[in-house]
Order: C-alpha cells, then sequence, then structure tokens
C-alpha cells in the first residue's frame, strides 16, 4: 500500500540519525502546525471534508507520543 506525503515526511524525520530526539520533536511539531493551518484554511474553503488531514495530524499525535512528547488536543473551533 502507498504511503502518503505526509507519512513519508514523518519517516524521513524518524530515519535521521543526524536529529536527537528534541530536534525530531520540533521538525515533527513544524508538520503538525502546518497540516492544521492547511485544515483551517479547508474548513473556511470549499476543500473536500475527505481531504486526509485528520488522518495526518493523527498519525503525527502518534509519533510525537511514542517519542514521549505532550500532544495537545485541538479540535475544529481550536484550529
Amino acid at each position: 500500500m502507498p504511503i502518503t506525503a505526509m507519512e513519508q515526511a514523518i519517516r524521513d524525520i524518524l530515519g535521521d540519525s543526524r536529529l536527537r530526539r528534541s530536534r525530531k520533536i520540533d521538525r515533527l511539531r513544524e508538520l503538525q502546525s502546518e497540516a492544521r493551518g492547511i485544515q483551517r484554511a479547508g474548513s473556511e474553503s470549499m476543500m473536500s471534508a475527505d481531504d486526509g488531514l485528520q488522518d495526518d495530524l493523527r498519525v503525527i499525535e502518534k509519533v510525537l507520543r511514542q517519542l514521549g512528547a505532550d500532544v495537545e488536543q485541538k479540535g475544529a473551533a481550536t484550529l
């Protein structure tokens, strides 16, 4: 099964042995912020409701938890 661009970006971050755990968390938080911004823009426009962004956010949050990072729970109202 093919992986999404977000999943590949996450794999690249996790697989980069030059990055410390804290830097990996920082990079993942950047991806999370970008995904939230796109989701917010989509909620204000006519983007498809099934655009995969919620799945991207879930994957990022799962990986952040696996790295021991705190994960903020933000719903659509707090984007």
